[in-house]
């Protein structure tokens, strides 16, 4: 048993059984805060740690869409959950292609946990470009348009589940066995008509929502569409097509492992509903395109052209870089089950890749 979890068992017991999402809330920030969980001694390795490919594609696309809103002044180069902060010098050293942004931009790095700060502070010392750190969207700058990434941010949002009952829709909850373990239950009350939007589920079907998710994608919206700029969100998830599904997971060590043993050792996620936070963007007055898969957004921008100009470089490993590219976009690998959006004002430029 880890205090975390006793904590948790604690509170259950004297209060009742609480949410997934109140669950992930007392976990994930402990997890953080204690730990890089990235790379091969971490839990899990994400695209910008698979190649410097795709920080630099992700820089160019942003700064093709400051270009085609007529260069606003002031702009902020904004990461949500910036990790090592490998993403954020791959795209500074690929805008250094466009200097007059590189020469104008403020990174903003929006994270809480001390552990990767000390880290991101390190990876862009050398970057010459000012950063500060938020934590929390609300903490970025108002009134300057925003170029804002969120690479693998929102699946680590919390998360509630419905379960099809007989007697309707009734939340999954956290809550303690009859030997004092974590477990899962259902609510004894089901929730009000309408609140699970798609219909057609057989009983045990598993709906999940993500209201932090919703609402952080409507003032994303809301901000671009008032202030300009471009934001990408990129992910793994479904769109339109989404079925009943629990997507809720637990990985250590780069394997699965039970979501409710020794809380805090292990990366909590879930997928990203990308149709509702479409929705969510557009209600905050931006525009929306896609989504698209990975990998159709990384060969629209031309990631194979790269990988053969880096693969010519002396020195260079060529198997090596394309099997980089295979890993970010081919289909049984990142390429299908990640998906891209882009959050844009309204009436601007068709952005590329999707």
């Amino acid at each position: 048993m880890t205090a975390l979890r006793d904590r948790i068992a604690a509170l259950i017991a004297s209060q009742g059984p609480i949410s997934i999402a109140e669950y992930m809330t007392l976990v994930l920030p402990a997890y953080y805060a204690t730990r890089d969980p990235l790379g091969a001694k971490g839990d899990f390795i994400t695209s910008p740690e698979v190649s410097q490919m795709f920080g630099e594609l992700i820089g160019l696309w942003l700064a093709q869409a400051w270009h085609d809103q007529g260069k606003p002044a002031r702009p902020l180069l904004v990461e949500m959950g910036p990790g090592r902060g490998t993403l954020m010098a791959d795209a500074l050293r690929a805008m250094k292609l466009m200097p007059e942004l590189r020469d104008a931009v403020e990174v903003v790095l929006v994270e809480t946990s001390l552990v990767l700060r000390k880290v991101q502070e390190g990876t862009l010392r050398e970057s010459s470009v000012p950063v500060r750190w938020a934590d929390s969207f609300e903490d970025v700058p108002r009134n300057r348009p925003l170029l804002l990434v969120a690479n693998e941010f929102f699946d680590a949002l919390p998360i509630r589940q419905y379960v099809k009952t007989d007697r309707g829709w009734c939340e999954r909850m956290v809550m303690l066995d009859a030997r004092g373990e974590l477990g899962f239950g259902i609510a004894p009350v089901a929730i009000g008509a309408g609140l699970v939007p798609r219909d057609g589920a057989p009983l045990g079907a598993v709906y999940e929502t993500s209201p932090p998710g919703d609402a952080l994608a409507e003032e994303i919206g809301f901000r671009i569409a008032h202030d300009g700029g471009a934001a990408l969100v990129i992910d793994y998830g479904y769109g339109a097509d989404a079925g009943f599904a629990e997507t809720l997971q637990a990985v250590k060590s780069h394997s699965f492992t039970d979501v409710l043993i020794d809380p805090s050792a292990s990366d909590l996620s879930a997928h990203v509903d990308f149709a509702a936070l479409a929705s969510a963007a557009r209600r905050g007055g931006a525009s929306v395109a896609g989504p698209a898969s990975q990998g159709d957004f990384l060969d629209g921008l031309g990631i194979r052209h790269r990988a053969d100009a880096l693969a010519n470089v002396r020195g260079a490993d060529p198997e090596k870089i394309y099997r980089q590219v295979a890993r970010l976009i081919d289909d049984d690998q990142m390429g299908t089950l990640f998906k891209v959006i882009s959050i844009l004002p309204p009436n601007a430029p068709k952005p590329p890749g999707l």
